[in-house]
């Protein structure tokens, strides 16, 4: 049996365990958050170091990315530095190829969701490259949340040009800081907070990473349409209860739980033996033998 585990630096009320077949493969799938314990995040890498199949970064990237260049979180490095013999993956790799596939290939083709036109807010572009290109070669009018959402300054981004650029002067000296300045970790995964109300009245989609969505989220969310993973049942209720009218995730519920993109990634590399990063076009092969489709849920009527 292959076993796959996301340790995540986010709530430990969100911690799920599943076991499951794929592709003929018997899997336990888990997620195991340490309540923004770093001491703890640390201890449990290096106990699973060996153990298991592959580890996933939660609640953390290991690296952010604007075009060709990616920048290394140095908090994350810290915290995966014991890990010797299982290879650790941040979600990275399905974000930067399978997100790109289901916005520009998979969504319109096989379920007539088109993004050309219609107005996004991607919380945050460093975090998901591949959704930024990806909706802006769908034609899709793009808000780029960065700043808003990390910083909590008022600096609207509408092109990649100006996220690359800003990036090339920015993240370098971002990602040195502390993480817990950048991103909700433990319990203030749990908090909502709104703010920026009108960039989510302005937009009709609104895409990313979910904590960042639900933390600033405000109450009314009546007919947009959230792409985004992490989702547990509670969140869909919650999207539900403020009139979210389209729940897509980027992969399909397991046991009423999408996991996140380094859990997926983690068992795209258990399943094909490899120990280190896939190719974009393996991440998607992989994807589709393995029968992982998003999930796409109407959760309020029109």
């Amino acid at each position: 049996m292959k076993r796959v585990v996301s340790v995540s630096l986010g709530s430990s009320t969100r911690d799920k365990r599943v076991e499951t077949e794929i592709l003929g493969e018997r899997f336990v799938i888990e997620r195991i958050g340490t309540d923004g314990d770093t001491d703890r995040y640390r201890a449990l890498v290096e106990e699973l170091d060996g153990h298991v199949d592959a580890i996933g970064m939660g609640g953390i990237d290991l690296y952010l990315r604007a075009g060709a260049a990616r920048y290394q979180i140095r908090d994350a490095a810290r915290l995966i530095r014991g890990v010797r013999r299982t290879p650790v993956v941040d979600g990275g790799g399905i974000k930067n190829s399978w997100e790109k596939y289901l916005i520009l290939e998979y969504l319109p083709k096989e379920a007539g969701i088109s993004f050309a036109g219609r107005r996004v807010l991607l919380v945050s572009s460093v975090d998901r490259y591949g959704m930024a290109e990806a909706f802006v070669r769908a034609g899709a009018q793009t808000l780029f949340g960065d700043f808003y959402f990390a910083l909590g300054i008022p600096i609207p981004m509408r092109s990649l040009t100006t996220v690359r650029l800003l990036a090339a002067c920015l993240l370098p000296v971002f990602t040195k800081l502390p993480f817990k300045l950048l991103y909700p970790t433990g319990a203030k995964q749990e908090q909502v907070t709104p703010r920026f109300p009108h960039l989510f009245r302005w937009a009709e989609v609104l895409a990313g990473d979910f904590h960042l969505i639900r933390r600033y989220m405000p109450p009314d969310l009546r007919g947009k349409t959230v792409l985004t993973q992490t989702i547990t049942p509670a969140d869909t209720e919650e999207l539900r209860r403020r009139g979210t009218r389209t729940l897509i995730t980027v992969a399909p519920e397991m046991d009423g739980r999408s996991f996140a993109t380094n859990v997926l990634e983690g068992v795209v590399l258990a399943l094909s033996g490899r120990r280190g990063e896939l190719g974009p076009e393996e991440y998607i092969e992989w994807m589709l033998r393995a029968g992982f489709r998003p999930r796409i849920e109407t959760l309020t009527a029109a």
